[in-house]
């Protein structure tokens, strides 16, 4: 068995993705005053679980369907042989019990001190974070066969990545915290759509319907756009509600990193075009919360 080839499954390009919202709920929380970093430490533990845990189950998902076979871009361990499907259930298995596992460690350690139906809380949403990222291609009802991975995706690493890091440093929740959690939601959809972009014509001849399939590529770009603009809106009204100063729109900075992007997809049409792109907006996704969050601090 190579390690190389677990590691490669485990896809940890997608990691700068999963950290933006546990970063910016944390920046959030501490410009309010609230901070305490083994909180953040063990978010992050968690996070890199269900993010491992996630890409296995859609390696395995995807590969004993069969609609990995052949792909465009990256090579998928199952599919290609590298990892049995049966090795790659028993990775799914493992992370799935330590994201399950860190997950109640970090409701206790950030709960303790609250009611322990808070705690509760908190640990079903941890449940229902191993659950989603296990059925989005694996089963026979996986929903991201069925074009809700768009909507998996804004509320897991949207809302409640950003909201709930933000309540587990604070113990308060605020609704102003719910737009810049649908920002990084909405830049998360876009690194799916992405992917979704290159992989269009394949899934759909397997079977897969995600949002792209059904929009077209030309409507896929068109939605492409909205995020990324609406991305920036739900930002900007934000810090206009809070009477935010300058310096708050400091994640102006990365805006002509989206503007790039948006152009590039534009200009693509072919499946590995699409390819570089996926990490040069998860990249920027992650650029967008540490300055946002940043900007709240100044």
């Amino acid at each position: 068995m190579n390690l190389s080839h677990w590691i490669a499954a485990a896809r940890l390009r997608t990691l700068p993705l999963a950290f933006s919202s546990i970063l910016l709920g944390t920046f959030l929380a501490a410009a309010q005053g609230h901070f305490n970093g083994w909180i953040l430490m063990l978010s992050l533990i968690t996070t890199l679980c269900y993010q491992v845990l996630s890409n296995y189950a859609n390696d395995y998902g995807d590969g004993v369907k069969g609609t990995d076979s052949n792909r465009d871009g990256e090579a998928r361990a199952v599919a290609s042989g590298l990892i049995s499907a049966a090795q790659m259930k028993k990775a799914v298995i493992l992370f799935a019990i330590l994201s399950l596992i860190f997950g109640t460690g970090l409701s206790f350690l950030a709960t303790q001190s609250l009611s322990i139906w808070v705690g509760a809380g908190f640990g079903f949403l941890g449940l229902l974070a191993v659950i989603a990222a296990i059925t989005y291609t694996v089963g026979k009802r996986a929903y991201g066969y069925n074009a809700l991975g768009d909507l998996a995706v804004l509320i897991f690493f949207g809302w409640i990545g950003v909201v709930g890091s933000h309540f587990l440093q604070t113990a308060t929740f605020d609704w102003h915290v719910f737009l810049p959690a649908t920002s990084v939601g909405f830049l998360a959809m876009g690194v799916l759509n992405l992917n979704n972009m290159r992989d269009l014509d394949k899934d759909k001849s397997n079977g897969k319907i995600t949002l792209a399939v059904k929009l077209g590529l030309r409507g896929a770009k068109i939605y492409h756009g909205a995020l990324l603009l609406l991305a920036f809106d739900a930002a900007f009204l934000f810090n206009t509600l809070k009477g935010n100063g300058l310096m708050a729109n400091l994640y102006f900075l990365a805006v002509p990193f989206l503007v790039i992007n948006l152009t590039s997809v534009y200009k693509a049409f072919e499946p590995l075009q699409f390819e570089p792109l996926l990490k040069r907006l998860a990249l920027t996704t992650l650029l967008f919360s540490l300055l946002f969050g940043l900007g709240q601090l100044l």
